[in-house]
């Protein structure tokens, strides 16, 4: 009687538990994942974009956020307040700040994150280095670019870290595959293409950006949107739009940006006496807005990750002539939502904008090609869902 007591026991507990491990595979109980992100700012740029995103629209309750600003907050605070993600900025004041980071170290050690995700590269040192050499939790890394800026001690100090970390995220195929090059091996590789929401577009977008910026509508637009840094090439640009111009008097070349190059370009657009031009707006928080305006976007990088700009040209509705790098393949389909141009060959730039601006059906064509592109391929619910599944294979 009491082998039959034991018997029926053992059945029930046997019974719970294989009720419980399909609870648990169906995702009916579920673990509270918390994520800890950390980031040098806040300022309005991609990466930080997508880190805001990323934060207000992963899953609840399964994921708790908190993030880290280590240098300061920017524009992206207000959008991370208001979803009621907690925000701790570090104040970093130098390259090498020990004070941030023996802040970093505290603050990670009291907030026991099950994942600690950091962005860029001071985060990406300053979080690993922080974490020590057997953290207790995993650390996902997101680098964005194809970082051939980087210095030989910076790229030494990646490759010293790789051992820390669990994943490394690249926004593209060939950002991932820069760090394979350094060492990271292919079971710590993932690709998280950034996301982008659809903006409505009404039909009297156009004429009234036009108006608002003194454009004539029978203008012919070129535009881009963006960092005014070496690396962009925006020299290219003007030398190819000049090329335009000459054929068109009615064109316009329109740069909405800021950097350390712009004082040198207007120049360089006045040596050419273009400068009626070319219109340098500066900083813009409603660039995107601007878009409309335009009849193409270009972009002549030498080096991106995965670029924002191009992506909101295409949302859009814009076709867009790039440099053909890696990067920017995986983004426009050559002859197809754009097209691509060799780096630095001024000349081909100038006939493949041209082609289009005199081709308005072909335009169309490609800007609505381009803008069902970003719908199916890089929507923010894919971007989000994608970085979940990391989520949750590291910590599983």
């Amino acid at each position: 009687m009491r082998l039959a007591i034991i018997s029926r026991r053992t059945y029930a507990l046997q019974a719970l538990r294989s009720r419980f491990s399909r609870l648990l595979e169906s995702n009916t109980i579920c673990r509270v994942t918390r994520i800890l992100l950390v980031i040098p700012t806040l300022d309005r740029s991609g990466a930080e974009k997508q880190l805001t995103l990323l934060a207000t629209r992963l899953p609840r309750p399964e994921f708790s956020v908190q993030i880290v600003a280590l240098t300061r907050a920017g524009p992206y605070a207000a959008d991370l307040q208001q979803a009621g993600i907690p925000l701790t900025v570090l104040g970093k004041r130098f390259k090498c700040d020990p004070f941030t980071f023996f802040r970093l170290k505290r603050l990670i050690k009291s907030e026991r994150p099950d994942v600690l995700h950091t962005w860029l590269f001071a985060a990406n040192s300053y979080g690993r280095l922080a974490a020590g050499s057997r953290p207790p939790f995993k650390i996902v890394v997101s680098e964005r670019c194809v970082d051939s800026w980087k210095s030989g001690w910076q790229l030494a100090l990646d490759r010293r870290l790789v051992s820390r970390t669990t994943r490394l995220v690249g926004n593209s195929n060939g950002v991932a595959d820069f760090y394979r090059g350094l060492g990271v091996p292919n079971d710590r590789l993932a690709v998280v293409h950034n996301g982008i929401d659809l903006p409505a577009i009404p039909d009297s977008a156009r004429a009234e950006m036009r108006r608002q910026l003194g454009i004539a509508d029978n203008a012919l637009v070129v535009g881009y949107i963006g960092r005014l840094a070496r690396q962009k090439r925006l020299e290219d640009l003007i030398w190819a739009f000049e090329l335009i111009r000459v054929q068109h008097e009615h064109a316009c070349f329109v740069i909405v940006g800021d950097g350390p190059e712009r004082a040198k370009l207007e120049q360089f657009a006045n040596n050419l006496r273009i400068g009626d031009h070319v219109r340098f707006l500066g900083h813009r928080d409603d660039a995107q807005g601007l878009l409309p305006a335009f009849n193409l976007f270009w972009l002549a990088s030498d080096f991106e990750g995965f670029s924002n700009s191009i992506m909101e040209a295409m949302a859009a509705g814009l076709p867009v002539v790039a440099s053909d790098i890696p990067p920017n393949r995986e983004l426009v389909v050559h002859g197809g939502t754009g097209n691509l141009a060799p780096v630095g060959d001024r000349v081909a730039f100038a006939q493949l904008a041209q082609r289009l601006l005199l081709d308005p059906n072909l335009a169309r064509q490609f800007g609505t090609a381009g803008r069902n592109r970003v719908a199916s391929e890089f929507s923010v619910q894919r971007m989000v869902d994608g970085y979940v599944r990391i989520y949750r294979e590291v910590v599983a």
